[in-house]
């Protein structure tokens, strides 16, 4: 008969205590292992520069920069460095919802529709009973990314919020679709509770009251810091200044810029449990339903396979070891990528920010510190691991990247063929204006200019370049003459992604 398990001794309830216990020399060990890994990783990948800190029993115990700010100059990375965070200002904002949850402005359940009437889902129950919660855990039943292809072309927040109604739904409260514009309309609903606007809410709740001194949910406050890592996109063999990433369309979801030593101090409030250095900030009772797990983010692929989580914005995962990881990373085709992850029962966090695409870098650098933390060894390559995950994140797209037109094409029609004014009740108007080089596609409020070159017969290609289209995208647009009461309509591949891509001409 096999010997029972020695259990460690231990008053934790069972479904709180861990069958491995980490001790404070291994930690240590893995917080003086940063240094190395910093430095291989930013040599393994060749990006500009990232920054690492960490928090341990809500000190700050490690914060440190590598590499430059920008390509090509001398500044280096340091731990006042102000980055973009990308994602990662979606558990950032969380907290921000959790001051006003605990000021008792709004609750989780809140129906956003208390706040903005105006807020409509495409089903009129659905619209009534949606709630910040559900758009913070992403349940609302809008599809992945919903809304991302408005803000490339140029369309603003509010503009964004009133289309969402017009895409196809999933199942409400039942299926999970991440999307950057769907939390920000919860949050839209929490600063017009509070009578105020987002990124000055974020100011006087959080940020203020954390001493987060560099950190913004404006875009213009990033650009304008002294101390600000570019962002950068791959050119050649190497990378370039890019600074083409403007947020603040998706702000609560994406637009929040900080650096290292303050995301410590925000790290160390969420380890806390909404007390930093003994001084209550946010409640316990309004802080934890946002790091607890709130939705199953998607099918497991295996059922042996642990389920992952997602809470108010955080993930919300189980390691190996059966502790609680809270986690989350952002990234930016147009150049910035980021990976935060916090273990409480070791009360133990690291963030590391970057001004690169998406290579890895970031969450190769957590993954490895909590496995040295938790085990004493990594327990794989974790950039290996990574690389070929995030690639996809910033490679071209469209059907038609690496081809070329046919050798014997069919002719364009005449040019008054397409020219003219379209419409569409999702992205609104377009146009196809004759210029002296050629047709050119105009899309989106600020009249974005697409220049069109022919493909085959009434098929002509565009190359977009947007956080979702990076550099070499190409993007089929294809007219099809419809009987004559329908007119002239044209197909734009990489704004169809939902099936909302087709325009009519305005006869």
């Amino acid at each position: 008969m096999p010997s029972a398990i020695a259990l460690p001794e231990s008053t934790i309830a069972p479904p709180i205590a861990v069958l491995l216990p980490v001790s404070e020399e291994r930690i240590a060990r893995a917080i003086a292992s940063l240094d190395e890994l910093g430095e291989n990783v930013l040599e393994r990948t060749g990006i500009p520069g990232l920054a690492i800190a960490v928090i341990h029993d809500g000190q700050t115990v490690y914060a440190r920069g590598f590499g430059v700010r920008a390509i090509g100059r001398p500044e280096a990375v340091d731990a006042e460095t102000v980055f973009l965070l990308a994602s990662v200002s979606k558990p950032v904002g969380a907290t921000v919802v959790a001051t006003q949850v605990d000021a008792g402005r709004v609750r989780w359940d809140s129906p956003v529709r208390d706040f903005l009437p105006w807020f409509e889902m495409g089903d009129p129950w659905v619209s009534n009973h949606v709630t910040i919660g559900d758009l913070y855990a992403h349940r609302s039943g809008l599809p992945d990314h919903a809304g991302d292809d408005l803000e490339d072309i140029g369309f603003g927040r509010r503009a964004v919020l009133e289309r969402l109604s017009l895409l196809p739904k999933g199942d409400f409260r039942a299926d999970y679709a991440y999307t950057n514009f769907g939390l920000t309309a919860g949050a839209e609903a929490v600063a017009a509770a509070a009578g105020t606007d987002w990124a000055s809410l974020s100011e006087t709740a959080l940020y203020t009251p954390l001493g987060m001194t560099s950190t913004s949910s404006r875009h213009v406050d990033y650009m304008m810091q002294s101390n600000r890592a570019a962002s950068h996109v791959v050119e050649g063999v190497g990378y370039a200044i890019s600074d083409r990433r403007q947020p603040d369309a998706q702000s609560p979801a994406g637009g929040v810029s900080s650096s290292a030593h303050d995301m410590a101090r925000w790290m160390a409030l969420v380890l806390g449990r909404g007390t930093v250095r003994g001084v209550q900030v946010i409640s316990e009772d309004a802080l934890v339903p946002a790091l607890s797990a709130q939705m199953i983010r998607g099918t497991q692929m295996n059922i042996s396979a642990r389920p992952g989580a997602y809470g108010f914005g955080f993930n919300v995962d189980t390691r190996l070891t059966g502790r609680v990881m809270l986690s989350h990373s952002g990234a930016f085709a147009l150049g910035a990528s980021t990976s935060v992850v916090m273990v409480p029962d070791l009360d133990l966090g690291i963030i590391v920010l970057t001004n690169a695409p998406p290579t890895g870098a970031a969450e190769a650098i957590t993954a490895s510190f909590i496995d040295r933390a938790e085990f004493g060894t990594d327990s794989r390559d974790w950039l290996a691991a990574y690389a070929p995950i995030m690639a996809p994140l910033s490679a071209p797209v469209g059907h038609l990247v690496g081809s070329e037109p046919p050798t014997e094409a069919t002719p364009a029609g005449p040019s008054a063929t397409y020219v003219g004014d379209y419409e569409n009740s999702y992205f609104d108007r377009a146009s196809v204006i004759e210029t002296s080089e050629g047709l050119v596609l105009r899309l989106g409020p600020e009249n974005l200019e697409l220049p069109m070159r022919h493909w085959n017969g009434h098929r002509f290609a565009v190359y977009p370049v947007t956080e979702n289209q990076p550099a070499g995208s190409v993007s089929l647009v294809e007219f099809s003459e419809t009987p004559s009461s329908a007119g002239m309509s044209m197909q734009i591949e990489h704004l169809n992604g939902e099936g909302m891509g087709v325009f009519r001409r305005l006869e």
